[in-house]
């Protein structure tokens, strides 16, 4: 009898403890992480505008019409990858199309926007399979990096950031499957709904399948994921994602 009530002791008390951390990752870690994005990434661009001018032009001569287009064409659709690496640009276009569809459903997840709702669908759009895509794309770019010359040009925070990202895609991705492909339904639309919409109030709210389904693990290493990818972001060499447009407008003149 003894030994009955102290194991129930002891499952309440690693229970509680388990409680307290799933409620830092999902809460003051999500508002840490958003912080230090916002803040770094601010910082970065602030010491890059500071920074002292280039001594020489970067425009490419002779000049072209349609300079602003030709910037967003240069940035957004790689002509130099596509003529040079045409394997590597087909996973860079499926890439960055598969997170703009995600950045999407992740906005449903918040609101209902009908301006989204053209095709009517579930969030996430695609099926499952944008996320799929990501995944594939993630794991070439990071394969290609362990073959020359890419090998010789990555450093340790090259494959970090990839590998974080991709394990941030596949939860993400898999807690999409399981409602879909699976019929995994005990974490619903609704739940992620929820807890969102607590965050973005400043009142936060676990739903109770949140930390207590059986797949609520994965929402729980999805969230910690991406907060370390955040926190890490600014501080990494990705950040030239922000000054792809500002340097292809110097470029075009």
């Amino acid at each position: 009898m003894l030994l009955s009530i102290t194991t129930h002791e002891e499952f309440s008390y690693i229970g509680g403890v388990l409680q307290t951390i799933f409620y830092i990752i999902l809460v003051p870690m999500v508002y840490l992480a958003v912080a230090v994005f916002a803040l770094g990434t601010l910082v970065r661009i602030i010491k890059i505008l500071k920074g002292p001018r280039h001594p020489t032009t970067l425009q490419i001569y002779p000049e072209k019409k349609s300079k602003w287009l030709g910037a967003l064409y240069d940035t957004f659709l790689f002509p130099t990858v596509r003529k040079h690496k045409p394997v590597l640009w087909v996973f860079l276009i499926l890439f960055h199309a598969g997170l703009i569809l995600l950045f999407i459903g992740h906005l449903e997840l918040i609101w209902d926007l009908s301006l989204f709702q053209i095709i009517p669908h579930e969030p996430f759009l695609g099926k499952g399979f944008v996320g799929l895509t990501l995944t594939v794309s993630l794991l070439f770019f990071l394969f290609r990096r362990f073959s020359s010359p890419v090998r010789e040009l990555s450093v340790p925070e090259d494959y970090y950031l990839l590998i974080l990202l991709f394990l941030v895609v596949l939860f993400g991705s898999q807690m999409d499957w399981a409602r879909r492909w699976y019929e995994y339904g005990e974490l619903s639309l609704e739940d992620y709904r929820d807890y969102f919409m607590s965050l973005i109030t400043f009142r936060p709210e676990l739903p109770y399948n949140a930390t207590f389904s059986g797949h609520s693990f994965m929402l729980i290493l999805h969230v910690f994921l991406a907060n370390l990818f955040l926190i890490f972001f600014p501080f990494s060499q990705s950040m030239h994602a922000f000054l792809s447009l500002p340097i292809n407008k110097l470029r075009r003149g």
